[in-house]
């Protein structure tokens, strides 16, 4: 296996992990949204709306973090092999 194959690889399990992080991250603030924001709100001391906020923000940039960091490299390798 040469090193272009492992970085591949690598970044594929990469960005397959982090998009079913993802994705049970946002499952998990559709469904439990009320018990979430009643827990992170007496944690923090946020109201409703600063937590909406707070979890579309780490909803949206952790997406692009995966997309920039993960699947972009993975797919530019996967042209160049």
């Amino acid at each position: 296996m040469t090193a272009m194959e492992t970085l591949s690889a690598v970044l594929g399990w990469c960005a397959l992990i982090n998009m079913g992080v993802l994705i049970v991250s946002s499952l998990a603030v559709v469904a439990c949204r009320g018990w979430m924001m009643r827990m992170h709100g007496r944690m923090f001391g946020m109201d409703e709306a600063a937590l909406a906020a707070a979890y579309f923000r780490y909803l949206a940039t952790f997406k692009i973090v995966v997309i920039v960091f993960n699947l972009v490299p993975w797919v530019a390798l996967q042209i160049v092999m």
